[in-house]
C-alpha cells in the first residue's frame, strides 16, 4: 500500500516537529515548508493527500495557500492551524475552501481525527448524487444543487441550507453526509422546534445521573451520539437565545459539558442546519444571535421551491406513485392528461411534501388504475365538494341517533383527539362493509363506492389487512 503524504506549512520549528512526529506515527510521510513561497514550490512539484498550514506565516497569510490549492489541486484537503479563539479567521479560511481548522495549542487527539477524516476525503471517488440519494429532478436548479452537494461533501465546513417548508432540506443534508468521508458514521437530525425548552441542554449535551429531578441515569447528548458523523439542526431559527449561546460555544470549542458534569468532552461532528425562515431577518430583529449566524452560515445552499422547477413535477410524481404502490404490492396507477395538467399548473405552497400528500390521497380515491384531476382534490376544489365526495359512504354506517342523524360531537368527545375519532369511524365503516360482504374485499369495495386499491390501502393503513 502506497504511503500517504502530507505537507506541513509552519514557521515554528517546534510545531513542525510535533506535527511531523504525530503524522509519522500514523504512517504518513511528511514534507515541511516554513513559508508560502517554499510551500507553493513543493505543491507544484509533488502530490499530497493532505496539507496542514498555519494562518500566520512570515511571507503572507495561510489563506493564500488555501486559495492556491483551490486553483491548482481542488481535490487536496487543506486544514488551517489558527491561534486560540481566532474563530473569524477559521471561518474565513473555510469560506475560501479549507477542509477544516484546528486551534493552537494543538490537541493531538483532535489532530488525529482531523487527519483521518481528511485522508478519507482525499480518497473519495466522485459519485453522481442522483444515483446515491433520492434527489429527483433534471431541472437546472437540481443540477446546480447536486453539483454543490458533491463539492460540499468533501469539506467539513458548516452548511446552512435555506428553503421553504417541504422543499427537501433534510434530504439535501443527508446527501452531503452520504457522499462525504463521514458516511459510515451517524447522521442525526434534530428538529429544534420540537424539543421542550427545559430539556434542550440535556438533549444536546447529555446529563449525569442525579443532575436534576428525573435524571435516573447518565444520558448521552446529540453531539456525542453523532460522534464522527453529522449533526443536522432543522428549524434552527426556533432555538431560544440562551440555547443559541451554548450551541455557539460547543461549535467553536468542539467540546460539550453534560449537565451536572465538571468536565468537558471533546466532540468531532460536522454541523449542518436548515430553516424555512430567513435567518438574516431573524438576526436583524434580535431573535437570532449574529455570531451564531456567522458560525453556521459559512456556506449557504439554497433549495429551490417546486414551483420554480416545474419540469421536475412529472419525474417526482412517478417516483412517489411507485413508492406508494410498492408499499402495498399493487401496480402504480397512471395519471390522466387532465391530472397531469392540473399538477403542472398548481402552485404547490407545500412543495414536494404537499405533492406527496396529494398523490397519497389520490392513490386511495382513484378508479380503474388511473388518477383523474378530480382525484387530486387540489386546493381549488371547494371544501364542501371534497367532503361530500370523500365521506358519501358514511351514510351506510350505524353511528346515528334514533332520529337518524349522526351524533358527531358526543362521539368525538369520547376520544383523546379528532384524528383518533376519525380513524375509529373509518375502521367501523370498513369492518361493517366487510362483514356485509362476508369479507369479500372486492365486493366490499364495490359497496363502499371505492376502488379495490383504495380499500386495500385503507385496511393496511389502519392495521386491518390480514395479508
Amino acid at each position: 500500500m502506497t504511503a500517504k503524504r502530507a505537507l506541513i506549512i509552519d514557521d515554528e520549528p517546534d510545531i513542525r516537529e510535533l506535527l511531523e512526529i504525530t503524522l509519522g506515527r500514523m504512517q504518513i510521510d511528511t514534507q515541511s515548508a516554513a513559508g508560502i513561497q517554499q510551500a507553493k514550490k513543493l505543491l507544484s512539484e509533488n502530490t499530497y493527500d493532505l496539507c496542514l498550514t498555519d494562518m500566520r506565516l512570515p511571507d503572507g497569510n495561510g489563506l493564500e495557500i488555501v486559495e492556491f490549492i483551490q486553483q491548482q489541486q481542488p481535490q487536496l484537503p487543506v486544514a488551517v492551524i489558527t491561534a486560540h479563539g481566532s474563530i473569524d479567521t477559521a471561518i474565513e479560511s473555510m469560506k475560501a475552501g479549507a477542509f477544516d481548522f484546528i486551534s493552537k495549542p494543538v490537541d493531538l487527539a483532535t489532530l488525529r481525527k482531523l487527519v483521518n477524516t481528511a485522508i478519507e476525503s482525499s480518497q473519495l471517488t466522485p459519485q453522481p448524487v442522483p444515483k446515491l440519494t433520492p434527489i429527483i429532478g433534471e431541472s437546472k436548479a437540481i443540477q446546480e444543487l447536486t453539483r454543490s452537494i458533491e463539492k460540499l461533501a468533501r469539506s467539513q465546513a458548516p452548511v446552512y441550507i435555506s428553503g421553504e417548508s417541504g422543499s427537501g432540506k433534510e434530504l439535501v443534508a443527508h446527501s452531503i453526509h452520504d457522499l462525504g468521508p463521514r458516511a459510515n458514521k451517524p447522521f442525526i437530525a434534530v428538529n429544534c422546534g420540537a424539543i421542550p425548552r427545559e430539556l434542550m441542554e440535556s438533549e444536546f449535551f447529555g446529563h449525569k445521573k442525579g443532575s436534576f429531578t428525573g435524571a435516573h441515569q447518565d444520558k448521552v447528548g446529540l453531539f456525542q451520539a453523532a460522534e464522527g458523523g453529522t449533526l443536522f439542526f432543522d428549524e434552527v431559527a426556533d432555538l431560544p437565545l440562551d440555547m443559541q449561546v451554548k450551541l455557539l460555544r460547543a461549535i467553536q470549542e468542539k467540546t460539550v459539558r453534560p449537565v451536572g458534569s465538571a468536565d468537558e468532552v471533546s466532540t468531532d461532528v460536522r454541523i449542518l442546519c436548515a430553516t424555512h425562515k430567513h435567518l438574516e431577518t431573524e438576526v436583524k430583529e434580535g431573535r437570532f444571535r449574529q455570531d451564531l449566524f456567522y458560525r453556521l452560515n459559512v456556506i449557504q445552499l439554497a433549495v429551490a421551491p417546486l414551483r420554480e422547477r416545474r419540469e421536475d413535477i412529472a419525474l417526482l410524481t412517478q417516483h412517489l406513485l411507485n413508492k406508494l404502490a410498492n408499499e402495498i404490492g399493487l401496480p402504480a396507477p397512471k395519471l390522466s392528461s387532465s391530472a397531469q395538467q392540473s399538477l403542472a399548473n398548481y402552485h404547490f405552497p407545500g412543495n414536494v411534501r404537499e405533492l406527496e400528500n396529494i398523490l397519497e390521497r389520490a392513490f386511495t380515491l382513484c378508479e380503474a388504475n388511473e388518477i383523474d384531476a378530480g382525484d387530486l382534490q387540489l386546493r381549488d376544489t371547494p371544501a364542501q365538494e371534497t367532503y361530500e365526495k370523500t365521506y358519501a359512504s358514511n351514510s351506510k354506517t350505524n353511528i346515528r341517533n334514533t332520529n337518524g342523524t349522526v351524533d358527531y360531537p358526543s362521539r368525538c368527545a369520547e376520544y383523546p383527539s379528532l384524528d383518533e375519532y376519525l380513524q375509529d369511524v373509518e375502521k367501523e365503516i370498513l369492518c361493517n362493509a366487510l362483514e356485509q360482504a362476508r369479507w369479500n374485499k372486492t365486493l366490499a369495495a364495490k359497496h363502499l363506492g371505492i376502488s379495490f386499491r383504495s380499500l386495500r390501502y385503507r385496511l393496511q393503513k389502519l392495521g386491518l389487512d390480514d395479508e
